[in-house]
Formats: C-alpha cells, structure tokens, sequence
C-alpha cells in the first residue's frame, strides 16, 4: 500500500501539479499528493513533507511532522517560518542546479565583459561607436560565495580565460582560484575586482553584505552580478552607487520583494538590467530524483540527510 508524502505549496502556486507528477515518477510507492487534498486521517499519519514556499499553517496541521524536504537551495525564509517548530529541513543539493546556475554567471559575466550594455544604450540613440576591447586575461571577476554553485561558476569563468576569485565565510581551496576569506581577505579580493558576482546564501550574517563600504572597496568602473537574494544587496548603497557612476552596471536577477514592484528605480535605471529569478531554476527531474533517494533511505534506513544548520541559516 502507497504510503502518503504530501507536496506543500501556496495554493496558487502555478506549478503544483508538475511537481506532483514528477515527484510520483520518481517514487513509485509513496502517494503524492498536494496538502489540499489530504484528509484529516492522511494529514495525521505524514512524517515527512515535500515543501516549497509552504504556508506555515499547513505544517502546522501535520502533527506527526518530523522533517521537511525543501525542493530550492535557498531556505532562509523556511528557517524564519518555522523558528518555533522542532522540525528538521533538508534543502535542495543539486548538481544540475550548480551547473545551470554557472550557465548564467557565465553569460551575464560575458554580457558585462563585452560591454553589452553600452551598446544598447547607443542602439537607443542611434550611435555607431566603437569601444576599446579588453581581453578576458586581463579582468578579474570575484564570487561573493564559493559553495557548490560559486565552485562550479569558478570553472566556467576559468575556461573561458578570466582571472578568478572567490571569498567564503571560512577558508577554502579550489584549484586555479585565488580563494579568500574573513574581512583582510574580502578587502583584498574587492580591490582587484573587475566583476563581482554574489552567490552567497541569506543570512543574519550575510543581510547587506554588499553594501556602502563594499560597493566603495571596489575599483571604479566595476560590476556587479546579484544571484544570490535580495537582501543580500544594500538597496540604498546600490543606487547610490550607480548613480554616482562609481559602478558601471548592476545586472540583478534577485529583489528584496518579489515579483518586483511595477515602481521600482531599477525598471528605469540606465545602468541596471533586471531579471526575473531565473538565473538558477530548478530541474524537476533530477530535483525529485535527489528528493526520492533522501526518503527512500529515510524510510529504509531511518537516516535523514544532512540538515540546516538553522544558526548559519544553510
């Protein structure tokens, strides 16, 4: 008998039911199924949920409850929703989820690299100018993170010939990069920094990293990639910033409220390409795979994967 495993979404979640089906490809012998539908008998009997974005109140009313499954990587806001619950959160590692997120670094950083744009800001005024062309050897570009995504977008920017840096919150080593930590360590990667592209995960910690005295740190004339969250930016400081042409372009794909609100300055500001979070989605497929594997051996073994550590927030 199919035990039941509930997918806990918003209720106007668009993508409910491809999550449902993918998830029931990928596990056979569980029952998929959205919190809506469960019964009051189902709801009691559940140990485990599959989650994404879930209203809190919804987990709340699973009271056998142990451990959720995250399908994203980023789980800040599920740390926050769930302070008052004991229950432990596996978040997404995927390593088709690093790869289409080093995909995305890679293009945007060739987009800043080549002077993209420039050019279409003189395509809007019909000008014929041509810029002198700097080779990839010759910029640096920083990741703010060096985690699984920051790791796997060093390689991408190595091969394609650019000068790599990466600082994380505690030492790390990869090849071919010029790793760096701690505060001495991030001044440091800030003043050789021609790109500088954030990949770090939200945190108390981590909240207005990039901010005054960062965007100041680094050279004039350089730019800046946010992949990482909203928060992460100093809002105020990065206007002020662009403004004061002390950076030359923001390519943003995060926002602190999202999606981004019709009046924001950054629609309109000529140095600021807006995205709408999808730098890094997520695969489906192999997101369900990794997702069948952790509770098959749950249920097996009684072994969970490992958890967030909800004091680092990740």
């Amino acid at each position: 008998m199919s035990r039941v495993l509930p997918f806990v979404c918003p209720p106007a979640y668009p993508f409910a039911r491809q999550w449902i089906e993918a998830l029931q490809v990928a596990m056979p012998d569980e029952k998929i199924m959205v919190f809506e539908e469960l019964d009051a008998e189902q709801r009691a009997s559940c140990d485990v949920a599959i989650v994404a974005n879930p209203p809190v109140q919804s987990l709340r009313e699973l009271p056998h409850l142990k451990w959720v499954h995250s399908v994203w990587a980023g789980v800040e806001r599920l740390v926050a929703d769930l302070a008052d619950l004991d229950l432990k959160i596996v978040r997404l590692v995927d390593p088709k989820m690093a790869e289409t997120m080093a995909e995305a670094v890679l293009a945007w950083t060739l987009y800043l690299h080549r002077d993209m744009p420039r050019y279409a800001r003189q395509q809007a005024s019909r000008q014929w100018l041509e810029h002198e062309y700097l080779s990839a050897e010759e910029k640096t570009v920083s990741l703010l993170g060096l985690g699984a995504m920051g790791a796997a977008s060093a390689a991408n920017l190595r091969a394609a010939g650019f000068q790599v840096c990466g600082w994380s919150r505690t030492p790390k080593s990869i090849e071919g990069v010029q790793c760096y930590s701690g505060e001495q360590g991030l001044q440091q990667m800030l003043a050789r920094t021609d790109i500088l592209v954030c990949l770090v995960p939200l945190t108390p910690q981590t909240k207005h990293i990039v901010n005054a005295k960062l965007l100041g740190a680094l050279p004039r004339g350089a730019s800046i990639i946010n992949f990482a969250r909203g928060p992460v930016v100093d809002d105020l400081a990065l206007k002020q910033a662009l403004d004061a042409g002390h950076l030359s372009h923001a390519v943003l794909d995060v926002f602190n409220q999202e999606p981004l609100p019709a009046d924001e300055w950054h629609w309109v500001h000529p140095r600021v390409t807006v995205l709408p979070h999808i730098s890094g989605p997520t695969n489906r497929r192999t997101a369900s795979a990794l997702a069948a594997a952790n509770i098959h051996r749950y249920r097996t073994e009684g072994s969970l994967p490992p958890t967030v550590d909800r004091a680092k927030g990740y």
